[in-house]
């Protein structure tokens, strides 16, 4: 409801929320992760002070801070230059959430002393409870069927904790998308139809994203369809017209916004399994996206990506601020670094001189 990796943690007031919370916030930073921590209660509060539960968690390692109230709510943030919350939490790897015990989020139940909060769950009115966690009054746990934990015992709350994580990763599904929509100007001829070797780039990119990806598609304008609609991909024509590459993304993210896309332009003839490889190896599902860095370059390749869910909302979010820029995305948002050094599989062709010269170079190491 509010990232695609968050958890609350849910209980009474006095129950050990917060200093449970502010103990897994502190273990994830150590594991360099970047969390966020929002707080939302019906009381007024104050933030930042110390001793308050913002500061603590702040202080536990939290990059990102929000706590509301019925009446207004306030953010703290590392992220200089955004205001927006939604901007703020998404750009956190994981969101620790304390209170809203009614929606329907994950949650771990935190079990007061006198287990006051337990009728709440024996009548469904708290939901989507994973496991339990108490102060060693553990007498009756047992009878709702989920895993118990002592509040002290933060390393193994963690591990269950990062193996919920990795469940939600492993539902990802990672599909592969050709970019072929650009109109070849300076080429004078369709790139995507080129041919360096045994096959066009079309079906040459498209067989490497196959080996990461269970289905790739082919992005292009709805002129180019009929054009491309042998090869054996489904083509993803742009529904977001107009807007070069990032168009091509988006469209694919509307048709499939569960998935993450393995975004790979069709003017890579140099491109190999083992450069695709080492982006694939190297993806953290829990950044906006994982580039690689060219040497020389002063910001990451964006149509050698792969780009998370999460981006979408950000990515749309740019484009109403007139920014459709995927270079400008990267360089401005958490994503995961690959040094590209030592690879020179990543050089783009746009017009005849280059084509001319990866023929001559790309035939004289087949021979």
């Amino acid at each position: 409801m509010f990232h695609p990796f968050e958890l609350a943690f849910c209980g009474l007031s006095g129950s050990g929320k917060t200093t449970l919370v502010t103990r897994l916030l502190r273990h994830f930073r150590q594991q360099e992760r970047e969390p966020g921590y929002f707080k939302h209660g019906c009381h007024r509060f104050d933030i930042d002070r110390t001793g308050k539960d913002s500061y603590l968690a702040r202080q536990a390692g939290a990059v990102s801070v929000m706590i509301a109230d019925p009446e207004k709510e306030a953010l703290i943030s590392d992220t200089p230059g955004n205001i927006s919350g939604s901007t703020v939490l998404d750009s956190c790897d994981i969101l620790f959430i304390e209170g809203l015990k009614e929606l329907p989020i994950p949650k771990i139940l935190v079990v007061d002393t006198t287990h006051a909060i337990l009728p709440l769950l024996e009548k469904s009115v708290i939901g989507n409870v994973l496991a339990l966690v108490h102060d060693g009054h553990a007498i009756g746990l047992e009878r709702f069927g989920l895993p118990c934990f002592h509040r002290d015992d933060i390393g193994a709350i963690a591990e269950f904790v990062g193996k919920h994580l990795t469940s939600l990763v492993s539902a990802i599904p990672l599909y592969g998308l050709v970019v072929a929509g650009g109109r070849s100007l300076r080429m004078g001829s369709d790139k995507a139809l080129l041919t360096y070797g045994k096959d066009n780039q079309l079906a040459v990119t498209a067989s490497l994203l196959s080996e990461f990806c269970p289905q790739v598609f082919v992005s292009c304008r709805q002129d180019q369809a009929a054009a491309y609609a042998g090869f054996g991909h489904r083509v993803l024509t742009d529904t977001y017209l107009d807007l070069g590459p990032l168009g091509g993304l988006l469209s694919a993210q509307r048709e499939h916004p569960e998935a993450a896309w393995f975004v790979v332009a069709c003017d890579f003839p140099y491109l190999d399994g083992k450069t695709l490889g080492s982006l694939s190896s190297s993806r953290d599902p829990f950044r906006f996206a994982t580039a690689f860095m060219l040497p020389g370059a002063d910001r990451p390749e964006p149509l050698c990506t792969i780009y998370e869910p999460k981006s979408r909302i950000s990515l749309l979010r740019r484009h109403g601020n007139g920014n459709d820029s995927l270079s400008s995305f990267l360089a401005h948002s958490r994503i995961s670094i690959v040094n590209a050094s030592g690879t020179d599989t990543l050089r783009n062709v746009n017009d005849p001189s280059g084509m001319q010269r990866a023929l001559e170079e790309l035939n004289g190491e087949q021979s």
